[in-house]
């Protein structure tokens, strides 16, 4: 099992990154191209008196064929969900400094897509006119919009639902996240950031969910970086897991997960995955993540 706090690697120079003022973790720069780095992000909202995020770096590099799968964990307040609007492009840090594949987020000009916890398609909208959304605000034609958007209803398990408001309780909370999900890959994004996508589903549910993506992550490799508090979800999507602390946060811990790529249910019932969820959850207790009882 792999566990890696010091060095992880980066783009052929050697630089060391550093986090949380030396506390956390250190990224040193390899030959492999990056995907996104993050230098020295801090985040106050009291003119620095106080900081949400300080000093926060993340590398995040590509992996030969095969695309990444990067999960962070963390308490709840930490920054989590503002790590992912940085990436986005929906916030700004009070400073630090933002690549994605070497250019700034205002230089970067391929797809980011974005799949949030809350339901977020447009209710007086139907199931296809939602997934057809991004193709449309590109100028895609109606017709060719929505013969590509049925492909992917059609992959998320929707066929049949496509005529329906995209709204509960015509649809349910997973068939919700379903839609999100066909909206997030329409458009081919190079990157998909998911902001807790399943905490409001009952547990069969977010099983099947998890099984849903992580089929559609093998079959298009994009680099994905999910944001979850469920230790299991983690390991069982993730191929690297970065635990944040408490506020101010940066990366304290990194784990590769030397699970095979190709994930299935039954992985959940090995002692393998047992060790990775145990070994990780005595780590977030350790540094203070999770409370003791």
């Amino acid at each position: 099992m792999e566990n890696d706090n010091s060095k992880i690697p980066v783009n052929g120079t050697g630089t060391v990154i550093t986090s949380g003022e030396g506390n956390g973790i250190a990224f040193t720069e390899t030959e492999l191209p990056d995907v996104i780095c993050m230098k020295n992000i801090s985040i106050s909202y009291d003119d620095g008196k106080t900081h949400v995020i300080k000093d926060f770096s993340l590398l995040i590099e590509d992996k030969p064929n095969q695309g990444q799968f990067v999960v962070i964990l963390g308490p709840s307040g930490c920054g989590k969900s503002t790590i992912l609007r940085f990436i986005s492009g929906l916030q700004e840090p009070t400073s630090g400094e933002i690549l994605i594949r070497g250019k700034t987020r205002k230089e970067y000009k391929s797809s980011i897509s974005m799949v949030f916890q809350q339901y977020s398609s447009f209710p007086w909208y139907s199931v296809l006119r939602n997934v057809s959304l991004p193709l449309l605000y590109k100028g895609v034609g109606k017709k060719e919009a929505e013969e590509k958007s049925m492909e992917f209803i059609k992959k998320v398990g929707l066929q049949g639902h496509e005529k329906k408001f995209a709204q509960y309780p015509l649809l349910s909370g997973g068939q919700l996240q379903r839609v999100a999900i066909a909206r997030s890959l329409i458009s081919n994004p190079e990157i998909i950031l998911m902001d807790e996508p399943f905490g409001a589903l009952d547990t069969n549910t977010r099983s099947q969910m998890q099984h849903l993506l992580a089929d559609i992550w093998l079959e298009y490799r994009p680099t994905v970086i999910f944001v979850t508090h469920d230790i299991s979800e983690a390991v069982f999507l993730g191929d690297d897991i970065y635990i944040m602390s408490a506020s101010p946060a940066y990366i304290v811990k990194h784990y590769h997960i030397g699970l095979p790529l190709e994930r299935h249910m039954d992985m959940k019932k090995t002692k393998e995955f047992f060790d990775y969820v145990g070994v990780i959850e005595d780590e977030m207790h350790r540094v203070g993540v999770l409370k003791q009882s």
